[in-house]
C-alpha cells in the first residue's frame, strides 16, 4: 500500500534519516536514524523499501513499518539499487585487486532480497552503466560488457540468453515499461567515420535489417540518450569537448530524434548555443529543450520536431515536469542565481516565479504539489539545507544543516504509477507561515543625471523575447514584431505611469525646439544659445525639488545662478 504522504530521505554527515512529507515535515516515526555517514540510499521502484549502506553493512527495511527485510555485511558497497520487482539487490562497490591475484575481486552482487543469498558476483570496473538495467516485468536484464551488450531472461544470471555484437558499443539504454523491450545503443566514430545510434527490438538483435532505427552524425565525443515514458521514441544529445568555430567555451552540441517507426531527424534549435536540458513530457507526446547562449530560451516541441510553444528568453538551464505532467519548471541553478518559473503546461500560463538560491539539486514529489530544493555538499560546503515547496512559490519547510555537518542527499519516495491523479492547476500561493520567494522586479542601474529620463530599450544589455505560441494555426510573430511589441507596451506603460510634464508659462524660459530670431553676430547667437541651455537645466532641477527629490550640493548652486543667467540673457538680446 503506497503511502499518503510521500517520505522525504535525508542523507548527510550527521547520519540518515526519513521525513514525513508535507505538511507535516517531522521525522518519521517507524524509522530509528542511523547516525553513522551512508555513502548511499536508494528507495524501490514502487517505495515500499529503503536501503543503505554506512560503511558498516548495506540494510533494506520497509518504508512503512521500518521493519528490517535484509542486512547485508559489505562494508565496502559504495552504490546499491532494486530490480523493478523487489527480486534483486544490486550492491557495487570499487574494483580492487590483491597483488597476489591475478583477476581481483568480483565487485558487483547481485543478492536474493527473500534469502539474502548471493545469486551472482560479476566484475564491473567501471562505474558508468554499473547496474544492469531490467524491463519492468523483470523477463530482460541487460549489462554492458567489454564493448557488447549481454541480454539475460527471467533473472538467470548463470546464463546468457543474447548478445549483441557490434564494434564498441559506448553506451546502451533500456525502454521503460514491459514487452516488447526496446534498447538504444551508441557506438562512437573513428577512423572518419560518423558516430550513429541504433534502435533494437529485443530478440532481433542481428541482420541488416534487424534495427528499428538508425542515425548518424558527427561531432559527438559523447551522447545522452532519454526514452520516453511509452518507450516509443529516443532523444539524442551529442556534445563536442571543443567547438572547433570558437562560438563556444563549452563545446558544440546538437539534438537528434529518433521513433521506434523508422522516423530520425535532427532538431532544429531556433538560438545559437549550448542545449542545456532536454526532458520529456510524462504524457511522452512533447518535451521541452532549454538551449542559447543566455539568456537562454525555452521550447516545446511535438513528435514531428515542430515546435509548439516558445517560452521566450531568461537567466535558466533546465527544466522539470512534474509527474503527471501539468507543470512545468524552468529553472536557473549553478552559475544562476536560482529562479524558478513556474508554468501550466498545458495553458502555457505562468504560475509563479520564486527564487531558490545556491540550489544545487531540485526534485518534483510524486503528488505533483510539492518540490525539493536544496544545497548540497561537495558543489557547496555552506549553507547546506533544504525547503520544500508548494509550486504557486510558497515555503512550507525549511532545515539547514547543523553547524560543521554537510547535507548530501535529499530523495523522494517512490509511488506506484496513478496514485496521485493530477489535480487542477491552482495560481494562488498556498497558505504558508514562512510566506513566499517571488522574485521582486529589479531595475538596471542608471546614473544620477539619467534617472529623470525614461527608459530606453537600448539601455538594456540583451533584448528579450517574450512568449509566444507556435502552434500550427497559431499566429506567429517574427523578431521584429516582438520587438516593436514590447516597445509599444513599454510607451503605453511609461503614459500611464509618468504624468505629462507642463510646459513652463514663463516666456523668459524658451525651449530650445522653438526658432529664435537671430541677433546678426553667429558668436552672440551661440553665447544665447548657451545661457537659454543652462536656463533650461535649472527649471528641470526646480520641478525635481518641487516633487521633493533632495538635490545634490552642486545642483543646489545652479539654482543660485538663476539671476544672473537671467540678467545675462537680457544684456546679450539689448546689444546693438
Amino acid at each position: 500500500m503506497a503511502p499518503t504522504i510521500p517520505l522525504l530521505a535525508v542523507r548527510g554527515s550527521d547520519g540518515t534519516s526519513l521525513l514525513c512529507g508535507p505538511p507535516l515535515c517531522e521525522q518519521h516515526s517507524s524509522f530509528q536514524r542511523d547516525s553513522r555517514s551512508s555513502r548511499c540510499v536508494s528507495f524501490s521502484r514502487d517505495g515500499t523499501l529503503f536501503g543503505w549502506c554506512n560503511g558498516l553493512n548495506v540494510s533494506v527495511v520497509k518504508s512503512s513499518d521500518g521493519s528490517l527485510v535484509s542486512t547485508f555485511d559489505l562494508p565496502k558497497a559504495a552504490l546499491l539499487d532494486f530490480s523493478p520487482l523487489n527480486n534483486i539487490l544490486v550492491t557495487w562497490q570499487p574494483y580492487s585487486k590483491a597483488k597476489d591475484s591475478a583477476q581481483g575481486e568480483a565487485n558487483l552482487q547481485l543478492w536474493d532480497l527473500q534469502s539474502g543469498q548471493l545469486i551472482k558476483a560479476l566484475y564491473q570496473k567501471k562505474l558508468d552503466s554499473w547496474c544492469p538495467s531490467w524491463s519492468e516485468d523483470e523477463e530482460i536484464s541487460v549489462r554492458s560488457v567489454n564493448n557488447e551488450l549481454h541480454f539475460y531472461e527471467n533473472n538467470d544470471f548463470n546464463l546468457i540468453a543474447n548478445k549483441l555484437h557490434m564494434q564498441k558499443v559506448s553506451d546502451y539504454v533500456l525502454s521503460p515499461g514491459g514487452q516488447p523491450s526496446k534498447v538504444a545503443v551508441y557506438v562512437p566514430g573513428s577512423k572518419g567515420a560518423p558516430s550513429f545510434v541504433r534502435l533494437y527490438q529485443y530478440p532481433v538483435l542481428g541482420g541488416p535489417t534487424a534495427a528499428l532505427a538508425n542515425k548518424s552524425f558527427f561531432k559527438a565525443d559523447r551522447v545522452s540518450m532519454q526514452w520516453n515514458k511509452k518507450g516509443s521514441a529516443v532523444l539524442v544529445t551529442s556534445s563536442t569537448e571543443v567547438d572547433k568555430s570558437g562560438a563556444s567555451y563549452y563545446g558544440e552540441q546538437t539534438l537528434h530524434f529518433l521513433s521506434v517507426s523508422g522516423e530520425t531527424s535532427l532538431v532544429q534549435l531556433q538560438k545559437n548555443g549550448p542545449i542545456y536540458d532536454v526532458v520529456w513530457s510524462p504524457g511522452s507526446a512533447e518535451f521541452c529543450v532549454v538551449y542559447g547562449f543566455m539568456p537562454a530560451k525555452a521550447t516545446v516541441y511535438s513528435l514531428k520536431c515542430e515546435p509548439l510553444f516558445d517560452f521566450g528568453t531568461g537567466p535558466r538551464n533546465a527544466a522539470y515536469y512534474s509527474p503527471q505532467g501539468h507543470i512545468l519548471v524552468l529553472a536557473g541553478f549553478g552559475n544562476l542565481r536560482g529562479q524558478m518559473e513556474v508554468w501550466d503546461a498545458k495553458k502555457y500560463k505562468q504560475v509563479s516565479k520564486p527564487e531558490a538560491p545556491d540550489a544545487t539539486h531540485f526534485s518534483w514529489c510524486p503528488d505533483g504539489e510539492h518540490i525539493v530544493t536544496a544545497t548540497c555538499s561537495p558543489r557547496l560546503r555552506v549553507s547546506n539545507g533544504f525547503k520544500i515547496w508548494h509550486y504557486t512559490g510558497s515555503v512550507l519547510h525549511k532545515q539547514e544543516a547543523e553547524p560543521g555537518s554537510e547535507l548530501w542527499e535529499v530523495r523522494w519516495q517512490p509511488v506506484p504509477e496513478g496514485h496521485f491523479p493530477g489535480r487542477p492547476v491552482r495560481y494562488q500561493a498556498a497558505p504558508s507561515q514562512l510566506g513566499t520567494t517571488q522574485a521582486t522586479p529589479t531595475q538596471a542601474y542608471r546614473p544620477p543625471a539619467l534617472r529623470h529620463l525614461p527608459a530606453t530599450a537600448s539601455s538594456k544589455l540583451h533584448e528579450e523575447e517574450l512568449p509566444q505560441n507556435l502552434r500550427p494555426g497559431e499566429k506567429s510573430l517574427s523578431k521584429s514584431a516582438l520587438k516593436n511589441q514590447k516597445k509599444r507596451e513599454a510607451k503605453k506603460a511609461k503614459q500611464e505611469l509618468k504624468p505629462e510634464i507642463e510646459l513652463p508659462s514663463d516666456p523668459a524660459h524658451v525651449s530650445n525646439s522653438q526658432s529664435e530670431p537671430s541677433c546678426g553676430d553667429p558668436e552672440t547667437d551661440k553665447k544665447i544659445k548657451n545661457v537659454k541651455k543652462k536656463l533650461k537645466a535649472i527649471e528641470e532641477l526646480k520641478d525635481q525639488q518641487a516633487s521633493g527629490k533632495v538635490l545634490q550640493k552642486n545642483q543646489l548652486e545652479k539654482l543660485q545662478k538663476e539671476c544672473q543667467l537671467l540678467k545675462e540673457l537680457e544684456d546679450l538680446q539689448i546689444e546693438p
